[in-house]
Parts: structure tokens; sequence; C-alpha cells
């Protein structure tokens, strides 16, 4: 039987790597596109000591569409290409109402190029990693996916709306394709072996990284962006999911994709359960048995108040739920950090 390889752009990362497992686990060949922009190469290490083999990869910058359609033909030589996957991107609320420009370019660039390289190979399969800033700063929570596409809060959540509409608009041309259109709330944790997990690059910009980072000593309190939010708490609402249960999504995904008339569908992929910033550090307090050091400081451009999903259409499409808990994701978490700490 011909290998059913899927291609994973930014596979390097944190979320792409965690997919790359668990499409292993599935039996696909995954294939990594990455040009370790905002990742390391030890990744791949961390990814074979759990599948027991090195996974391929083809190191390039997913903005060039002829690099990109040289990639996928390469990929296609390896085996039958099942679907793409497309994490590569910039990925930081904050950051990105500092560098619009770099966002822009970056996200809705590469997208741009995968799309053409795409269609030039005949390749239809495609799951977007996108995420819940879509919806901007939603009228009312749990949030579905017919919920109104807002003004974005940030650069950022533009970027996902604008890829987005772009994976519409060429589902609805005459390319052949077919997309899922995956909008994620908070990811966080890590692989339950410890081998592979969140790694910044530089100054965290997620809170449960700098969280675990600064627990362990490496960085000064957590600041928490605002304690006068219109929340029980006065901290902004989110909905941490599993990085595990997230990649798990992806296979679903790829699968509904192979079995399914082609199409264009929005998935929320969540918890449906909002936690504030200080429920989550109270969390991990009770779940590790260890001290959080924080202190509150100003609310951090981009933010919204409050979002969590209602994530049952991904349940009876895609078969597809939640297994993992908030604690369990943070005491992996916290693992993962201690064996940084000890490197």
């Amino acid at each position: 039987m011909e290998k059913q390889v899927v291609v994973v752009t930014g596979g390097a990362g944190y979320i792409g790597s965690h997919t790359v497992v668990a499409l292993h686990l599935a039996g696909y060949t995954p294939v990594i596109i990455d040009n370790f922009s905002n990742s390391k190469p030890d990744v791949l290490k961390g990814i074979a000591e759990i599948i027991g083999e090195k996974p391929q990869l083809f190191e390039l910058d997913c903005r060039s569409k002829s690099d990109m359609q040289q990639a996928l033909e390469n990929c296609a030589a390896i085996g039958e290409i099942a679907g793409i996957i497309h994490f590569a991107a910039y990925k930081a609320v904050g950051e990105s109402t500092e560098k619009p420009l770099d966002y822009f370019e970056n996200n809705i660039g590469s997208t741009a190029s995968l799309l053409g390289a795409m269609s030039e190979l005949g390749v239809s399969n495609l799951v977007f990693s996108s995420s819940c800033t879509v919806y901007g700063q939603p009228e009312e929570s749990p949030v579905d996916e017919l919920a109104p596409i807002l003004p974005a809060e940030s650069p950022y959540g533009y970027t996902k709306q604008a890829c987005e509409r772009l994976i519409t608009d060429s589902f609805n041309s005459s390319m052949s394709l077919s997309a899922c259109l995956l909008r994620y709330f908070n990811p966080i944790g890590a692989h339950q072996s410890a081998a592979i997990g969140e790694l910044p690059i530089g100054h965290p910009n997620n809170l449960i990284p700098y969280l675990t980072q600064a627990t362990a000593g490496l960085r000064g309190p957590l600041t928490v962006f605002g304690n006068d939010y219109p929340t029980d708490d006065g901290t902004c609402i989110r909905d941490y999911i599993h990085v595990m249960d997230l990649a798990r999504a992806h296979v679903a995904a790829i699968k509904w994709l192979q079995s399914n008339e082609p199409s264009c569908e929005a998935f929320n992929l969540g918890t449906g359960q909002g936690k504030s910033v200080s429920e989550v550090i109270a969390a991990f307090e009770k779940a590790n048995g260890i001290s959080v050091p924080y202190a509150f400081g100003p609310r951090r451009a981009g933010d919204v108040v409050s979002i969590f999903a209602n994530a049952e259409k991904a349940h009876q499409n895609l078969g597809w739920k939640c297994e993992l808990s908030l604690e369990e994701a943070l005491r992996d978490a916290w693992k993962w950090q201690q064996k940084l700490s000890k490197a």
C-alpha cells in the first residue's frame, strides 16, 4: 500500500510537532516543512524519541511559491499526499501589534504561496491552523461557528481572518480544493513523555510558558495583564485545550477531508469551558504543589475580555472531542519545563 503523506508546514513548532506525532500514530507519513524561524532543529530529536524515527524534513520558507512547489513534488515522490496541514505563521497577539507588517507578510504571504503551489501540483486537501481570534470580541460565549466575524482585535487576528477568506475564496473559485479551517482556542501542555513541548524563542508571549519559566525561577514574576476586566475575578477568560487533544483534531480533519465531498468548513476546537487567568494560576498550583510568583499589570493591547468554545460541530462531524483535563495539561507543561531546566 502506498504511503499516505501528510505535509506539515511549521511542523517543528509547538502544535506542529505534536501533530506530527499524532499523524505517525494514526498511520500517516508526516513530512515537515519548516525554516526554524520560530522553532529549533532539536525538536526533531524529541519527535524521533517518541515515534522511533526521525521525521522527514524540507527546510524552506513557505513564502516562496517555487520552493513550496518543489517541496510538494518531493513529497509526492514519497507517497500519495493525503493532505497538507498549514501551521507556519507568526502567532503572538502582543507582538503583532508591534510588528504588523511582519505578520501580514508572513502569515498571509505564506498561505497564498501554499495555495498557489497546491493548485500547480493538484493537491486538494488543506487543514488550516486558524484561531478563535477571528471572532474578535464576541458578543457572547460559548462561541459557535455561526458567530459573526467581528473586527479583529489585533493584526494577528486579522491575518487569520484574511487567510480564512483567501482559502474560502479559492474554494469558491475554479481551484480544486477542500479545506478545514480549525479555529483553536488556547493550546497548552506538552507531550506526556516530556520529549516535546512549547519552546518559545526569546520572551514568551503566551501565558503558560511564561508561568512555568517564572515558577522555575528563570524569569521574574508572571505579569497578569489586567485585573479590571468585567469578569468575576477581573482577569481575562479563555478556553485552554491540551495540545495533544488539539493534535488529534488535525488527524480527524485529514480523515474527514479524505472521506467527504469537497467543502470548506470551519470547526471550533476547545473544551467548551472558560477559565480566567487567575483560575489557571490556581489550578497550576494545585496540580503541581508549587506556588506561582505573579503580579498584576496593565491591560495588553489586542486582548479580548472573554472567549471560549462551543465545539459541538467538531464532535458531530469530525468525531473529535477533548479527552484531557486542564490539570493534566498543566502537569505536563510543568514536567516539560522541569526537563528544560535540567538541560
